[in-house]
């Protein structure tokens, strides 16, 4: 995966989310993005993924320059693939049907093809027993799981993830964690922002340091994690490794 990012801003109302952010990483599978809340890290997902538009800057993933053009922005979506802090399942659909609904209605996949698809995705995650299950019966991390099963069943390009264990308790994030890595070491792209450093460390291939809208230090980990460059970085791992 190759990213150029240019001088990126995207303000709501006061707030510069994203302040003339640059970034530049010429080949890497995984990028994590690691900072204070409120720094920006959704902000760039968003942007990245192309689910919000910058008011000013320029977005390249793999050569292709991001257009503002709402059909080539909806082409470029359906190339990703996406899953955000909450899990986002329909609560009155089985975990099959969760993942075949997208398949369906917006890959084009006629429906009998789009279930075969989703029980293969759910196989894939060991998840196959659970798939006449509605979100209600089951556990976060199972959730969470169907969410990322949904989010790579078409074969995404990208697979943009943004705190993906946020809401989960620690057996269930070590659960999830896991899944992103066997993703991960089967070559799958992945941009994701995280507060387990640990995960970042032993994942990433690139990480970078978001903070106040900008990219404040980019690294691979074993660099940032051992010796980050930045104060604000320096200050930031200090206090979230220190107990």
């Amino acid at each position: 995966m190759k990213l150029e990012v240019t001088q990126l801003t995207k303000c709501y109302g006061k707030t510069r989310a994203a302040d003339g952010l640059s970034l530049s990483v010429g080949a890497a599978r995984v990028l994590v993005l690691i900072g204070p809340s409120g720094g920006g890290k959704s902000t760039l997902l968003r942007l990245l993924g192309g689910l919000e538009t910058a008011d000013e800057g320029i977005i390249e993933i793999n050569g292709q320059r991001l257009s503002t053009e709402v059909s080539e922005l909806q082409a470029y979506r359906r190339k990703n693939g996406f899953l955000f802090q909450q899990f986002n399942l329909f609560p009155h659909l089985t975990a099959r049907h969760n993942i075949a609904l997208p398949l369906e209605k917006v890959h084009g996949h006629p429906p009998a093809e789009a279930l075969v698809l989703a029980e293969q995705a759910l196989d894939r995650f060991s998840l196959l027993d659970h798939a006449d299950k509605l979100p209600a019966q089951l556990s976060g991390g199972q959730q969470q799981r169907v969410g990322i099963a949904r989010a790579v069943a078409h074969q995404p390009e990208v697979l943009f993830l943004d705190e993906p264990t946020s809401a989960l308790d620690p057996e269930m994030t070590a659960e999830v964690l896991e899944l992103i890595q066997e993703l991960a070491e089967a070559g799958q792209d992945i941009i994701l922002s995280t507060h387990e450093m640990g995960f970042a460390r032993a994942v990433a291939d690139q990480v970078a340091f978001v903070a106040a809208g900008k990219i404040e230090e980019l690294s691979p980990p074993a660099g940032l994690f051992a010796a980050p460059k930045s104060a604000l970085c320096q200050r930031f791992l200090s206090r979230v490794m220190r107990y």
